[in-house]
């Protein structure tokens, strides 16, 4: 009995070890997403380039799957978890480095590196000379564009080795479990694996919404500290500190691995005391697990016949010449072809949300990058949790089959269409710029009001924004609103920057430092809580349509078919949506900041245009899922109609069964 407990507990602590290795896992993936606006600041990178470092996370993880999946049950499974998870903890530390081999942050470009930031380098003042982003001051050598290429570089490849590090986690992980826990069991570590990873991305979102709120050079703040607010757009958080967290998180959890056996005795008593409570949740998930030991030695030949099954018998060339026919295969199934691309189209717009929907809400409504991350992490997530389960208890509930699966998922899909409609009208226009026009595509530059600010030398690459409330104008800085003085108010614990005798502001100013705020700041939530029932409803088709492809494809090809579910799911969405939401994002720009004569990070968006984009995307995708769910139920209705044609064909008239008997009792007058 003891032996039994020990090895229960055995299993159980493993489940939970790999539970909050993955949670940990998907905490530094999912940070780089929260943090995404705040790196594109810091080092000057457009939308597009941030999408595109957002999805080399895949890139590491496609190249390596296949051959992962064939060499699973071959090597010392807990160990490559181990080094997997080491692997992952390293590129957490290596996506940390550019913060510490790069200049302390400086918000104000408009002087020379030694001058103080804030002050009279952003006045007008007739006797600065104007500062050109190639000017002399050595701002554009040689060394900075190579610490710029280094710096990218780095990340890119922390990326990589992130999607390398994840491969070996999640089915090394179920498999070495599965293999030696009691069938019955199985259900319980499954449960509290999933419950626990679930819990990853919502962690990250948060953990951002804390890191965010710290100035990003905490570790070396200047004498005096700084003036800016979260509420500036020039802030930068302390980005890098998330990754050094998630990364310490990740290698306290792998460092169990390592003292695993590479078997252990399988288990060989079911347990009894939790199957009420889980019975209802995870008997879901038993029903499409297979077991070795009910299988008849018919469908034993069969499995040894399918090179689906016998390949990790194979050699590596012979896997090769049998993976392609297989994949053919697979594919050719209907059902499973328009399901995946369905699941393509949701993941893309799912994909696309996670990456830039912070900063979307950081544009559109004037929020922080802190707060933006709260509501994400603190909502959006749990609510599509939430329909996660919800779909599955109706499967399990309702006992549906692929026709009801197909019906749910048409369902999800379409109220998840219709609840993304209001979405095109909740936001405003940008407020007025001085000398920015909104109209996307056109040069960037700065065309003051004329002859207000005609005594003025301003630099063109300057960004020092500041607000007239009365009027509601914003300026790019106090030198492009004419203003020759700077006020500092202590407030609270927090000092109010104001600039005055301002030329180009009606009766001198002052004029507020930062942006203006935002007309329609107060539709956030309304947006939000909107997004999140839209991707609760999107989440509920997530287990009918996981149990369609189980469904409708041959027994024997389960375990390929979902391996092959997730690969064209990285391939066709999990790579390519980021750089599409972020190249979408890029059009929609009207002012770029310049360094060393190249686009860097954008600063000024047409809002509308903004708006329409982002969420087109959104709807597109989502109509995608809708058309190939729509494709699938005709498809199944299709079959139906086949299979009671054939039974009824195949099935003998009451005449005919007169005729047989006849025949049966008289076989010699069976000639005419």
């Amino acid at each position: 009995m003891r032996e039994r407990q020990a090895h229960f507990f055995l299993l159980l602590f493993l489940r939970l070890e790999s539970g909050l290795l993955q949670l940990a896992q998907l905490m530094i993936s999912g940070y780089l997403k929260s943090s995404i606006s705040t790196i594109e600041k810091r080092f000057g990178l457009s939308s597009q380039t941030s999408g595109l470092l957002a999805a080399f996370n895949e890139v590491g993880n496609t190249t390596l799957i296949v051959l992962v999946s064939y060499f699973g049950s071959r090597v010392h499974r807990p160990r490559m978890i181990g080094c997997g998870a080491v692997l992952v903890a390293l590129a957490g530390l290596l996506m940390s480095l550019p913060h510490f081999i790069s200049e302390p942050y400086r918000y104000d470009h408009t002087g020379p590196e030694d001058t103080s930031q804030d002050l009279a380098a952003s006045l007008c003042l007739p006797t600065t000379p104007a500062l050109a982003p190639d000017s002399s001051n050595g701002s554009c050598s040689t060394f900075t564009e190579v610490r710029h290429v280094t710096v990218v570089g780095v990340m890119f490849v922390a990326q990589t080795l992130l999607g390398v590090g994840g491969v070996p986690i999640q089915p090394f992980g179920i498999s070495y479990i599965d293999d030696f826990a009691h069938d019955s069991n199985s259900p319980l570590y499954l449960g509290i694996l999933f419950a626990v990873t679930m819990m990853g991305p919502g962690m990250a979102y948060g953990l951002g919404s804390l890191m965010l709120r710290l100035y990003v050079d905490i570790d070396r703040m200047p004498e005096g500290g700084v003036s800016l607010t979260p509420k500036d757009p020039r802030w930068v958080g302390a980005w890098w500190l998330g990754f050094l967290i998630s990364a310490g998180m990740v290698a306290l959890a792998a460092s169990p691995y390592f003292f695993f056996p590479r078997e252990m005795p399988k288990e060989k008593h079911e347990l009894h005391f939790w199957r009420k409570a889980v019975a209802g949740a995870t008997s879901s998930v038993s029903k499409v697990e297979d077991s070795p030991s009910e299988q008849s030695p018919g469908e034993s030949s069969k499995k040894q016949d399918n090179p689906a099954q016998v390949a990790a018998d194979l050699t590596v060339i012979q896997f090769i010449k049998v993976f392609p026919r297989v994949l053919l295969r697979t594919l050719r199934h209907p059902i499973f072809l328009l399901v995946v691309l369905s699941q393509v189209c949701m993941s893309s717009m799912v994909a696309g949300m996670a990456t830039f929907l912070p900063k979307f809400l950081e544009r559109q409504f004037s929020v922080t990058a802190s707060f933006a991350n709260m509501l994400i992490g603190g909502l959006t997530i749990p609510t599509a949790i939430v329909g996660i389960v919800v779909g599955s208890s109706l499967v399990k509930r309702l006992h549906l089959g692929p026709m009801r699966c197909a019906t749910l998922c048409l369902l999800g899909s379409l109220l998840a269409l219709v609840v993304s409609l209001p979405l095109f009208f909740l936001g405003c226009s940008a407020h007025q710029i001085a000398g920015i026009t909104l109209q996307p595509g056109t040069q960037p530059g700065v065309e003051p009001f004329p002859g207000c600010m005609a005594p003025c030398s301003c630099s063109v690459d300057g960004f020092n924004p500041v607000c007239d409330p009365g009027a509601g104008v914003e300026y790019i800085t106090p030198c492009h609103a004419g203003c020759t003085a700077q006020v500092v108010q202590a407030d609270q614990d927090k000092n109010k920057v104001f600039y005055s005798n301002c030329s180009c502001v009606a009766g001198g100013g002052p004029v507020s430092a930062g942006s203006c705020d935002s007309a329609c700041s107060h539709l956030v939530l309304p947006f939000i809580l909107l997004v999140s029932l839209g991707a609760a409803l999107a989440s509920v088709t997530h287990t009918p349509a996981f149990m369609l492809i189980l469904r409708g494809v041959k027994k024997e090809d389960k375990t390929l078919a979902v391996g092959i579910q997730f690969m064209l799911l990285r391939v066709l969405a999990w790579m390519p949506s980021p750089v599409i939401h972020g190249s979408a994002i890029d059009t929609t720009c009207v002012h770029w900041a310049l360094s060393c004569g190249r686009r860097a990070v954008c600063h000024y968006y047409d809002l509308d245009l903004l708006r329409n984009r982002f969420v087109g995307l959104q709807f597109f995708f989502k109509t995608g899922s809708l058309v190939c769910f729509a494709l699938v139920l005709t498809v199944l209705r299709q079959q139906n109609k086949e299979e009671e044609t054939k039974a009824t064909a195949s099935s003998p008239g009451p005449q005919q069964q007169l005729l047989m008997s006849g025949q049966d009792k008289k076989p010699t007058d069976s000639s005419v």
